[in-house]
This record gives C-alpha cells, sequence and structure tokens, in this order.
C-alpha cells in the first residue's frame, strides 16, 4: 500500500501543500485531481521522495520511499525530463541502466518498448528532432521500461493527438492488468474514469474528497437528467425542480444536462414535460467524473 498521510509542503511564504491524505492499494489504479496549482507534482515529487515533505508520512508497502525503493518506481514527470542531443534508444537503455537493469534484459525491453509506441523510425533520431507527441511516448518507455512496481504519471497524455493517446490509454491499461501500481494526474477526465479504480480530489494544497466513482457519487449525491430538445417550456419545467441546475452542456442533438438532488423523483417531471410537449428525449445517467469534480471545487471555493 501507497499511503500519504497528512503531507504538507512550502517554499518560502507560498504553502504548496498544506493537508493532503490518501491511500493506494497495490496493484490498482489512482487519479489524483485538481486545478492547476492544486499540488498535485508537489504531492508526486514527495512521494519520490524527490522534494522532501515539511511534514506528514509517505509510505510504500509499510516503509519510507529510499534510493533503494525508488528505483523500483517510474516517473513521467509534467515537462520534459529528456537528454535532448541523446538518441532515443540510447536514451531509454540509459534509463533502464539507472534503475538497475543490466544485458540482455535492458536492450530487449528497449526494443520492446520503441515497438510498442511505435518509435521504429525515430530510435536512431535525438529527442530534440522529434514533436511533442513522440518526445511523450520516449518519456513513457524511459518511466516504464524496469517494469517498476509504482509508475506515477503527471499529466501523461500532453502533447498526444486523439490516436496516440488511445495507444497510450492502451498501455497503461496493459500495465494496470500486470500488477503495477499506477498514479495518475490529468485534466483528460473521461479518460482517467475509464482507466481508474480510486480518485482523490485536491485543491488548495488539500484534500477535498476520496474514492472510487461509486464512493464519491455517494459523497456528491446528484443525478443528471439529459433532455432533449433545449426550449423555453423544458427551462420552464425544470426550473422549478427544487435544486435542479443546467450544467450547459448542450449535446449534438440539442440535448442539456440538468443536475437534480439525487433523491428527486424522476416520473412527476417526466409527466409535466409529457404534457407540455415539451421534450423527444428524456435519460437519466449517473454524474461523470468530471460532474462531481467541477461540483467539489465549486463548494469548496
Amino acid at each position: 500500500m501507497l499511503e500519504v498521510d497528512h503531507i504538507r509542503k512550502e517554499f518560502g511564504s507560498v504553502r504548496a501543500v498544506r493537508d493532503i491524505s490518501f491511500a493506494i492499494q497495490p496493484g490498482t489504479t489512482f487519479g489524483l485531481l485538481g486545478p492547476n496549482g492544486a499540488g498535485k507534482t508537489t504531492t508526486m515529487r514527495m512521494i519520490l521522495g524527490i522534494v522532501e515533505t515539511d511534514g506528514g508520512r509517505i509510505a510504500w508497502q509499510g516503509k519510507p520511499v529510499d534510493g533503494k525503493m525508488r528505483r523500483r518506481c517510474g516517473y513521467l514527470p509534467e515537462e520534459r525530463g529528456l537528454y535532448a542531443k541523446m538518441k532515443v534508444r540510447e536514451q531509454i537503455h540509459y534509463f533502464g541502466r539507472l534503475h538497475g537493469l543490466t544485458e540482455p534484459k535492458i536492450t530487449q525491453r528497449t526494443d520492446a518498448w520503441i515497438e510498442r509506441l511505435g518509435l521504429q523510425d525515430y530510435a536512431l533520431r535525438p529527442c530534440s528532432e522529434l514533436s511533442k507527441g513522440n518526445q511523450q511516448k520516449v518519456q513513457m518507455a524511459c518511466a516504464a521500461v524496469h517494469e517498476p512496481e509504482l509508475l506515477i504519471l503527471d499529466e501523461p497524455f500532453s502533447g498526444l493527438d486523439p490516436v496516440n493517446a488511445d495507444m497510450l490509454l492502451m498501455v497503461l491499461s496493459d500495465l494496470k492488468a500486470r500488477g503495477a501500481t499506477l498514479v495518475l494526474s490529468s485534466h483528460q477526465m473521461w479518460q482517467l474514469e475509464e482507466l481508474c479504480t480510486s480518485f482523490c480530489i485536491i485543491a488548495g494544497g488539500a484534500t477535498k474528497t476520496s474514492g472510487t466513482l461509486e464512493q464519491l457519487r455517494a459523497a456528491w449525491p446528484t443525478r443528471v437528467i439529459r433532455v432533449a430538445p433545449n426550449s423555453s417550456a423544458v427551462c420552464a419545467v425544470l426550473g422549478a425542480v427544487p435544486g435542479a441546475r443546467s450544467l450547459g452542456n448542450a449535446q449534438s442533438d440539442g440535448a442539456v444536462d440538468y443536475e437534480v438532488p439525487a433523491a428527486t423523483e424522476l416520473p412527476p417531471i417526466l409527466r409535466r414535460l409529457v404534457e407540455a410537449d415539451a421534450i423527444t428525449r428524456f435519460e437519466a445517467i449517473e454524474p461523470s467524473l468530471h460532474d462531481i469534480y467541477i461540483r467539489a471545487i465549486e463548494e469548496t471555493k
């Protein structure tokens, strides 16, 4: 288990992390969410021992993360961490050596990652000549070439087009299936919702809520009604429902989403909409991770 217990960190007068706690079971995939400046990157660096905490406790399987344990971790930083003049194959090979790999395993894994990420045409080129997306794929290979027990990824989808983002999602799913513990930070909520087992939402350097998606839905009890078309009659009916609010996210077919309290009875709402001849579509859906995130951040401002 990775345990993060009431950690804090200050940089001069700036309190980057005030009070963050969560626990991650081995072999699970964990999403660390929060707005820019919330303390996500600082938290990740403290987990890895790159930055020392000013208070609190961090432990992996009950022990502090020391230099020996650090070799069993992988880290993909948000900013580029590559040697610009080093060729792609050399770069991945070098990071494997840093984590204790030896021949012939190191070359086998380097070549396997180059093939897995579609980098064959760039293997002998300096990283400075690659696009941002291909540099990100090289960083992914460098972070995972030694098959880490704990892999921490800060904005792993940054710079990737949709095709390569899907490729990376498949790679992370494979690592998850092999039993690696993954910690991810990303603003791509739908990707994290698909991949992660549990989540922690932070803001202002402090934990706001954490748990599985089901637990978060129970902690922030709402339902979402999707109604089409978006008309004045629909607005009038739903505007009279206690606690209802429009999410303002119109769909391609003209439907609009309304958030209502979880205990709201839907049949009376549907009857009023039908009587007003106001709808062609009515759907009740569970709130997404994005919906919960927005509400958690807004209610803690």
